[in-house]
């Protein structure tokens, strides 16, 4: 049994199924890129995907008007059932998608990862949850305890043999709506191949023969050498600032509405201080406009450094995730799915981020990103990060000090990945075990259930429960316009 604001409900799941490749499908081993390798993304990142019950308009028994019920309360002779669809979708990418299929495993003597392409299949779950879908807001808000109801975990019986890169719940509610809960190794692909996986289930799922686009592995692209000579890591952690409140065993994520409006004040704001500031500032970054990852990005930055009340001698890291497949010389091919990223980071004291003027951040973190997105930074942090690899040599988290920013806005996930039920509503991640979560921000699209959302972000957010009512407080500035300057 679980609840979500006062509401009820229990699941009744079947027995885990594997699903396999409908036909034949090579049998290999392959490797992987040096971002792939990376330590730090080998976890399983859940996500929820949200849909509406699918409606139907009828007419009524006068013939004079119609009324919209929904399609589970009427008996239909070929009434769709979306975990059979789905199931046999999969069945039908994992033969251009074989790889997810098979088994990962990390390699003793290497430290390197591999997937062995045996087509074992992909762990699939069907639940049935004893309420409608909208009860629970579509999962708007939800917190992470229900929300692990509809993920589930698969862990090998035999660590030897690796274990399933990807696993898949459906969940169907009493209205006839649905959810759709996967959990994919990071190391398979990141943010946009993750979304192209699931774009071609959809696509399969609503009659197409194939997909659109077809799956590239090519990860010798991404496969660099590593830095020759005394390695030195970037940031000397014993400066890294430190927060009272971390560690913390009682933590609290919270997701907060940002609409276009509180944007627009913000992006406003940060400009006139920008031209009031400009003898410190470059003037042509004065001229270019904002972004709202740039402004928001600074600003939730800024505001969690008070909340976890940093000490202000420390320094604090921004790194946000920049993609290579437009930037990439030569370029990626079209169908790549694995990671392709870098991150751009700015280092700051404490003091500084706190009491500077807010658009001086927003600007450092517009040149970082200008900075990677150059082929010669791309090459030295992949060549720095198989050193980093060889060495064992992992990022430190957990601490507050590091605010690590992932857009998902422009994955297309709600809007184009439709199984015959229109797109999604909703996308929920699961981020109690992603990362050093403390240190994870993501903006993610609005549910498309809330018209005052429209062009706005949600911002989610991990902390300590002590300090989450400051970074409230923090994030309401935001909506009466007094977020701009630095004693804001």
């Amino acid at each position: 049994m679980a609840t979500h604001e006062n509401i009820s409900f229990s699941l009744d799941k079947k027995k885990v199924v594997l699903v396999k490749p409908s036909k034949p499908t090579p049998s290999e081993v392959l490797s992987f890129s040096t971002i792939d390798n990376d330590p730090n993304v080998e976890l399983i990142c859940q996500t929820i995907y949200a849909y509406q019950e699918n409606n139907v308009i009828v007419s009524s028994m006068n013939g004079d008007t119609t009324d919209r019920v929904n399609r589970n309360q009427i008996i239909f002779s070929n009434q769709k059932d979306p975990a059979a669809i789905i199931e046999e979708a999969l069945t039908k990418v994992l033969v251009y998608y074989y790889p997810l299929a098979g088994k990962l495993k990390r390699q003793s003597h290497d430290g390197k990862l591999q997937i062995n392409c045996n087509a074992d299949g992909v762990p699939f779950l069907v639940a049935t949850a004893d309420c409608q879908l909208s009860s629970l807001r579509y999962l708007d808000g939800i917190d992470v305890e229900t929300a692990k109801k509809f993920v589930f975990n698969y862990p090998s019986d035999d660590s030897n043999i690796g274990y399933h890169p990807l696993v898949l719940q459906v969940t169907k509610f009493s209205c006839g709506g649905f959810t759709i809960g996967m959990g994919l190794s990071h190391a398979m692909c990141d943010g946009f191949g993750a979304a192209q996986f699931f774009r071609a289930l959809a696509e399969l799922a609503s009659g197409k023969s194939e997909p659109t686009v077809k799956p590239v592995w090519e990860r010798e692209r991404l496969a660099a050498k590593p830095t020759e000579g005394p390695f030195q890591f970037p940031l000397d952690l014993a400066s890294i600032a430190t927060s009272p409140y971390v560690p913390s065993a009682d933590m609290a994520h919270e997701c907060f509405n940002v609409n276009s409006d509180s944007i627009t004040r913000l992006k406003m704001s940060l400009m006139k201080e920008a031209d009031h500031h400009d003898q410190n500032l470059d003037h042509q970054t004065i001229k270019e406009s904002f972004t709202t990852l740039e402004v928001v990005g600074a600003y939730v930055w800024r505001s969690r450094l008070r909340a976890l009340n940093l000490n202000p001698d420390g320094k604090t890291i921004f790194s946000v995730v920049v993609g290579l497949r437009r930037i990439f010389n030569p370029p990626l091919p079209d169908g790549y799915y694995g990671n392709a990223f870098v991150s751009a980071n700015v280092v700051l004291t404490v003091k500084d981020l706190n009491e500077s003027p807010l658009s001086k951040t927003v600007q450092l973190i517009k040149e970082s990103k200008k900075l990677s997105s150059t082929n010669e930074y791309v090459k030295k942090a992949l060549s720095d990060l198989e050193r980093m690899r060889e060495l064992n040599v992992k990022i430190g988290g957990g601490t507050g000090s590091m605010m690590m920013l992932t857009d998902w806005r422009q994955l297309g996930v709600i809007e184009e990945v439709d199984f015959g039920w229109k797109g999604s509503v909703n996308i929920i991640p699961v981020p109690w075990n992603m990362f050093g979560y403390i240190d994870l921000c993501m903006f993610l699209p609005p549910c498309k259930l809330d018209p005052s959302m429209k062009g706005g972000v949600r911002v989610l957010v991990c902390l300590p429960r002590a300090a989450m009512a400051k970074f409230k407080e923090e994030m309401d500035a935001l909506k009466v316009g007094q977020a701009g300057a630095a004693g804001a």
